[in-house]
């Protein structure tokens, strides 16, 4: 199974639209707080080149925001490979 990671933080309103939306189509994920983690926050940051919240890692690719259509791309992409 392939793994789709959400990175958040607390008081982020679009952090929990993301969760919440992911919870109804019923899509399994892993969330990473970032509250007090600086270094992860500065990987991220390397890794998408924004420093916007949420970001979601689908198999290695990533979207930044709750951009529902850029989400559904890449869940159907991953439910085609599975």
């Amino acid at each position: 199974m392939k793994t789709v990671t959400v990175y958040t933080s607390a008081n982020c309103s679009s952090c929990a639209k993301l969760k919440r939306f992911l919870s109804v189509q019923d899509i399994s994920f892993r969330e990473v707080s970032l509250e007090d983690d600086l270094e992860l926050k500065q990987v991220l940051i390397n890794k998408t080149g924004r420093t916007g919240l949420p970001q979601t890692n689908i198999d290695g690719e990533w979207v930044v925001g709750f951009h529902i259509p850029e989400l559904m791309t890449l869940l159907n992409r991953r439910n085609t490979n599975e």
